[in-house]
């Protein structure tokens, strides 16, 4: 089964890629790794902004860090000419999630993004990861996660 394929069984259809919003590039390659930028928890809808635990729920959080993925799997298939079959693993994601002073379940957040990984590349899509709480992310938005990618 194809990754276009496995996207389609899994309703997902990825968005344009989001473009650079400061002196940076959405991804670099270096030898067989793809480095893809911070992605946020944004959509066409406006995506999940603010706090989590303050006006912003666990579950909409989670459901953030699939959007960060999402947007992930976009910039990934532009880097790679439109072929995600190209992926041969997911090595790490980086995720930041925007935490009010008492929001401790950081990973479970995390997880939403990478639930999504192994949804769509099975075993490759398993990964080593950070999850990190901060105090503000990009342009007020809730969850932002960061990839390096093996490609073939």
């Amino acid at each position: 089964m194809t990754i276009a394929s496995r996207l389609a069984d899994l309703g997902i259809v990825l968005p344009e890629p989001a473009a650079a919003v400061a002196n940076y590039v959405p991804a670099v390659r270096s030898g067989d790794l793809l480095y893809i930028s911070g992605q946020l928890s944004n959509d066409a809808s406006g995506g999940i902004k603010g706090t989590i635990g303050v006006d912003v729920s666990l579950d909409q959080a989670v459901a953030g860090a699939r959007l960060c993925g999402i947007n992930l799997l976009a910039q990934m298939q532009a880097a790679l000419g439109g072929n995600l079959d190209r992926v041969a693993r997911i090595v790490k994601l980086g995720g930041f999630v925007q935490a009010g002073p008492e929001f401790v379940d950081i990973p479970k957040v995390i997880n939403g993004g990478s639930d999504l990984m192994v949804e769509v590349f099975g075993d490759a899509g398993r990964h080593a990861r950070s999850a990190v709480g901060v105090y503000r992310l990009p342009l007020g938005f809730a969850v932002e996660i960061d990839a390096i990618v093996e490609v073939k």
